[in-house]
């Protein structure tokens, strides 16, 4: 699945000359907790995100403020001073933000946001916003999933499951059988960590016809 398949199309922005107070205004009337700013052309200039309004000077007193300083260097204390009190979006957004093409596996999305810490990336097509994808877009990915449909008949949830052991699961190279009886599934074999005990479960759960799993680490199938 891409990135077109999951972001959203319809999305709010600001201009760099919009007010901070509009700005969160906006994320508080749209649920949202960042806002992409363009120019009059749709191109991307930054993000203004909660992240950059938490130490504003309205939420903050001198003496926070003047400690959390402490060690800056002069343009970085300069920077700091105009995220605290500017009022232009384009003064206190962050600018030049990860982004991501429409184009691009939903993998790489995650990853993104896993290296990053964020929420969001806006998706761009020549340079213009186009959409933004989400940990939510995500997480609807996830529960909107349906279970595999392919596998079905004992051997076939057999066959489905020893494909899968090799997958990037952990259990690739381990001496693991399986076998399966009216949808139950049996592993057998050197499995002596828990965590790889849970992948194995994991993946047989999310076969098709799996009605429950039964390890027999470590002990060899019966002749």
């Amino acid at each position: 699945m891409l990135v077109k398949d999951v972001m959203t199309t319809t999305v709010v922005t600001l201009s760099p000359d919009n007010g901070v107070r509009h700005a969160a205004r906006l994320m508080s009337d749209q649920h949202v907790s960042g806002i992409p700013v363009v120019d009059d052309g749709g191109r991307l200039l930054g993000i203004i995100s909660e992240g950059d309004l938490i130490r504003r000077t309205e939420l903050s007193s001198g003496a926070f403020v003047l400690k959390a300083d402490m060690g800056l260097g002069p343009d970085e204390r300069a920077n700091a001073f105009v995220k605290r009190c500017g009022w232009r979006v384009g003064d206190v957004m962050t600018p030049d933000p990860v982004v991501i093409d429409e184009d691009a596996p939903l993998s790489q999305v995650a990853a993104l946001m896993q290296d990053r810490g964020i929420k969001r990336i806006p998706v761009l097509r020549d340079g213009k916003l186009i959409g933004i994808v989400s940990r939510a877009d995500l997480l609807q990915v996830i529960y909107s999933a349906k279970p595999d449909d392919t596998a079905t008949g004992d051997e076939a949830i057999r066959r489905s499951i020893l494909i899968r052991l090799g997958e990037n699961t952990g259990l690739e190279g381990l001496d693991v059988t399986v076998t399966v009886t009216e949808g139950i599934v049996h592993f057998w074999g050197k499995v002596d960590t828990s965590a790889c005990r849970r992948a194995a479960r994991v993946l047989a759960e999310g076969v098709n016809g799996v009605r429950g799993v039964v390890e027999h680490f470590p002990e060899s199938p019966p002749q």
